[in-house]
Formats: structure tokens, sequence, C-alpha cells
């Protein structure tokens, strides 16, 4: 596991540096306060994010109806 060290507003980038853009995943923290980070996550449009638990369930084929959520990735702009 990797493990960095970031502030509010610096980013992590995921891919490789010569790869194509459209592969790239940037991770920004958006806000620390008190025990909660905030992250933004930019990835091309086909690539689903979820949050862990989800991503099991949904690997494991566990109807998102049980989920409480959609298995279709959040995206707002």
């Amino acid at each position: 596991m990797l493990v960095l060290t970031r502030k509010n507003f610096e980013a992590v980038v995921v891919g490789d540096p010569q790869g194509r853009v459209d592969q790239m995943l940037t991770v920004t923290v958006l806000e620390i306060a008190k025990d909660r980070v905030r992250l933004g996550f930019e990835v091309a449009d086909h690539v689903p994010v979820h949050r862990w638990e989800v991503w099991q369930a949904v690997r494991a084929g566990i109807p998102h109806v049980l989920l409480g959520s959609s298995p279709e990735p959040l995206v707002t702009n």
C-alpha cells in the first residue's frame, strides 16, 4: 500500500505519465474537517467509481436494491 500525505486542494494522480489521459485518475483532497476527509475524483466518464463496500457488493452480485444505493457511479458536474 502506498501512503501519501496531502493537504487541502492537493492531488494525487494514478496512471502512466506517458499513457493516455482517459486512463488517468486524479484524487484531490477537498476538505479536512474533524474526523472526515472529502475527496474529489476525476476520471473518464466510462470508468465507474464506487465506495469500497458498494464495489464489493456489486462484484458479489448483490442487487443494488439491497444496498440502498444505485450501482451506477455518482457523477456531478
